[in-house]
């Protein structure tokens, strides 16, 4: 086991929450990127790096904890299906390390407040699903091998590792058997830690279906996990996925919801009406379920984690 100090613990000693950063891809899009591409955020890497170092910038300066990486969607498989080779498709990976700690390192050396933690970088490794580029990390059942997951998820954490993310993000996972396959992978690296990020097809059952409290407990063991959770959920399933992980795990709780609009994967846009108009009411409701580690997913902005931050923590960015 790792002589590392576990970063989310340092942070939980010392203050009620981590704040969690927001979207980027839907931000990115906002600063007026085009990612109807199947690399997504990662499209970015290659059209507009800097972009990718404002939108971490922003959420700082909101208040943020952490930056989640822009590596979601960077893969070997996918950047070699644009005509990219193996060895500059690690380099983009790393990349998405180094930009977020340089917006992070920057930031700090301007705002070195004794009311926050310096912020994690947060290296983002998607799902399997996220590759496929057709929402199936919102669906699961793959139909695929340990082996064949293991192969697909091993080098990009390597890589990521490597270019000196504080810990890993395993996200938006939809199915227990990819979970089990990265708690695996996860041990080839004693000295890293990581979240386990599920997303949900209801309050108690993640994508695939499985009972979210089964998920819970199957990870109780392992303490290079060290938080366990949700992301890219509707806010209304929020507060009762939370209730059935605290009934089944000791480990510190995350939530990071999306706006509560509905993706379509096949156009790649979103509909309905934004639902997370009050973050820091929400955040408020689901610390008293149980929650630690909160922010947003897709479609929330630097000014939704502004909103958390301003309830949670007084700062000067904001008087």
């Amino acid at each position: 086991m790792s002589n590392k100090i576990n970063p989310i613990e340092a942070i939980l000693s010392e203050h009620s929450i981590m704040i969690l950063d927001g979207a980027l891809a839907t931000e990115l899009e906002a600063h007026g990127c085009n990612l109807d591409d199947p690399l997504w955020s990662a499209r970015a890497l290659l059209e507009n790096p800097e972009l990718i170092y404002q939108v971490h910038s922003d959420y700082f300066r909101a208040g943020a904890d952490c930056a989640i990486t822009a590596s979601y969607q960077a893969t070997i498989d996918g950047f070699s299906a644009c005509g990219i080779q193996e060895q500059e498709a690690l380099e983009l990976m790393k990349k998405t390390v180094l930009l977020a700690r340089r917006a992070r390192d920057d930031f700090w050396k301007e705002n070195n407040e004794t009311n926050r933690p310096k912020p994690l970088v947060v290296a983002s490794v998607g799902p399997y699903g996220a590759y496929l580029a057709d929402g199936s990390e919102y669906v699961g059942n793959y139909g695929v091998t340990d082996d064949t997951l293991a192969e697909f998820h091993r080098s990009r954490m390597s890589a990521l590792i490597e270019a000196g993310a504080d810990l890993l993000a395993f996200e938006t996972i939809p199915s227990l058997q990819e979970a089990s396959v990265l708690d695996s992978l996860l041990r080839e690296f004693p000295d890293t830690y990581a979240w386990l990020s599920f997303s949900l097809k209801n309050e108690k059952e993640i994508s695939e279906g499985i009972k979210l409290s089964e998920c819970a407990r199957v990870f109780e063991k392992n303490d290079q996990i060290v938080a366990i959770g949700i992301n890219c959920a509707s806010v209304t399933i929020v507060t009762g996925a939370i209730q059935e992980l605290r009934a089944n795990t000791n480990k510190p709780l995350l939530v990071y919801p999306n706006s509560g609009e509905t993706y379509n994967p096949e156009t790649k846009t979103w509909h309905g009406h934004e639902q997370c108009s009050a973050f820091d009411i929400q955040s408020e409701e689901w610390y008293q379920a149980g929650a630690r580690l909160i922010g947003g997913c897709c479609r929330t902005a630097p000014h939704h984690i502004a909103e958390i931050s301003k309830k949670w923590r007084t700062s000067k960015i904001f008087k």
